[in-house]
């Protein structure tokens, strides 16, 4: 039943609903509604819990996901809740769901505490991505009463950058990932338009652009990556803004739009392209999109889902040089010889961490410029912590192997565990990769780390667009993708999350 402060006849339906033994088995999990509001009832070893229905991050209903143990998984986008606290225990998503003690509420921000002005100690986060967000939260959650100050070059405090290669036409305020006075509210300083030039260590200090220096006791490195520039034409477009996003979305409405890069961000917003510019042509260096990271079969499906909407795909082939006159695009030459029409040319051609700023502070950084740490997300200098796409970090799946995983829910379960390791109570980051792309208002789904694999066992049919795909490497299973057949990916991303290995004849 509920708390007695609710009203009498409410208690009487619920304790009826969770009553019938003959619905609610045990591991199962029921939506049911309570006056207004939608609750969800879970029974686990015997025991009912009742918490709030939707997923934190964007709502979708938790009773479509898995429920394993005491933790529910919601099938959309990965994150995980605990049934009988509401506790978020893996993301995206930011906020925990309410226990059935209220029934006001869909989302439930978890305590915090605010600065005590007294206390001198500063943690200083770079970035103001998830991994920062989530840290600074994180820290408050546990008491932490210093100051707390999130520097970053965007204009805005943190938003929700998947959202941006999604639709591009996105109004600032709805991409927020809180509202300002949240950081008021939790004393969290939010620096915007303010970049890092460099780290002195030594000093525990760090130098800003504008010639200012900020000392720390604590510092996070989360400046994320950059798309690496082609050429130095100022009239290409990069998405990494919101202010580019908007840019993109104006410059190419009824527009000729060439789309260099047949990346996640690339395929993404040429999709979006496809319902608002005259015209669409996507150029990539391999025979089909992601054709590495999910496979040629995935790849031309995917391909021809775009061809359907007129876009038009030149594969295989490069840029060669981007021709235009008065500082405005006219076309773009490949290497093939063929001269593609533009407006408007948006590249997205692979990343680069965000990590000159380090130069000469001792730092260690692997090959690519990635900031290397441990499990406890430490770099090889006391104080100095780093998480998200800046990172390569040992892999629990993958037996600890350094990888670099640009995912916005790894991101964010960095930052927690750096805050953690921050304040003394030492936590690894064992997190499993989940990652979704939405194209034409299809999601497909994809957890685990899929490099380096030598086949692919497909259910369903990818020519009839519903399937699931698991990725083998060394007779097991490292990855899984999926369209159209939910929570099959947020079930693998459990049994993963538990640590057991699902062989290639289990998935037969």
């Amino acid at each position: 039943g509920l708390d007695g402060a609710e009203e009498q006849q409410e208690e009487e339906e619920v304790t009826g609903m969770v009553c019938q033994e003959v619905d609610l088995r045990d591991g199962q999990m029921k939506e049911v509604t309570v006056g207004d509001q939608k609750v969800l009832l879970v029974r686990t070893r015997g025991q009912y819990s009742a918490v709030g229905s939707q997923c934190s991050h964007y709502n979708a209903p938790l009773v479509k996901g898995v429920l394993v143990g005491d933790r529910v998984r919601c099938p959309f986008h990965g994150a995980c809740f605990n049934v009988r606290t509401g506790d978020i225990e893996e993301y995206p998503g930011l906020d925990c769901l309410p226990s059935y003690k209220s029934l006001k509420l869909t989302k439930r921000v978890k305590e915090m505490c605010t600065r005590e002005p007294d206390i001198q100690h500063t943690t200083l986060l770079i970035g103001g991505g998830p991994a920062s967000l989530v840290c600074a939260e994180t820290l408050r959650q546990n008491c932490y009463q210093g100051r707390i100050v999130i520097v970053t070059k965007d204009t805005l405090p943190p938003f929700d950058k998947p959202k941006l290669s999604k639709a591009l036409d996105l109004d600032s305020s709805s991409i927020l990932l809180r509202p300002s006075d949240f950081y008021q509210q939790h004393g969290v300083e939010v620096w915007t338009r303010k970049e890092v030039v460099s780290v002195d260590p030594a000093e525990k200090s760090v130098k800003l652009s504008d010639g200012s220096l900020q000392r720390y006791d604590q510092l996070l490195i989360s400046t994320g990556y950059r798309f690496v520039p082609l050429g130095c034409h100022k009239t290409l477009k990069l998405l990494q803004t919101h202010e580019d996003a908007n840019e993109i979305h104006h410059s190419a409405l009824g527009q000729k739009a060439v789309v260099i890069g047949a990346s996640f961000i690339g395929m993404e917003v040429a999709s979006y392209l496809s319902n608002t510019a005259a015209s669409v042509a996507v150029v990539g260096p391999s025979r089909y999109p992601y054709e590495r990271s999910l496979g040629p079969q995935i790849g031309r499906m995917i391909m021809q889902m775009l061809e359907e909407k007129n876009v038009k795909f030149y594969m295989t082939d490069f840029v060669d040089e981007i021709k235009g006159e008065n500082g405005k695009v006219k076309g773009v030459l490949l290497k093939s010889g063929i001269v593609l029409e533009a407006d408007v040319v948006i590249a997205g051609i692979g990343v680069i961490p965000n990590s000159d700023f380090l130069t000469g502070s001792q730092l260690e950084v692997d090959s690519r410029k990635a900031v290397i740490v441990d499990k406890f997300m430490r770099t090889n200098i006391p104080d100095i912590f780093s998480a998200g796409d800046v990172t390569s970090f040992p892999l629990t799946i993958r037996g600890d192997q350094r990888v670099n995983v640009g995912h916005w829910q790894m991101s964010q379960a960095q930052g927690r565990v750096a805050a953690l390791n921050m304040l003394k109570k030492p936590t690894k980051c064992e997190s499993v990769p989940f990652f979704w792309t939405v194209l034409l208002g299809k999601s497909i789904r994809y957890t685990g780390y899929g490099e380096g694999y030598t086949e692919i066992l497909f259910k369903g049919k990818v020519e009839e667009r519903k399937f699931l795909a698991f990725y083998i490497k060394d007779e097991v299973v490292v990855a899984a993708a999926s369209l159209m057949f939910d929570p099959a990916v947020a079930r693998v991303a459990e049994l993963m999350a538990t640590g057991q290995v699902i062989s290639k004849a289990q998935a037969q």
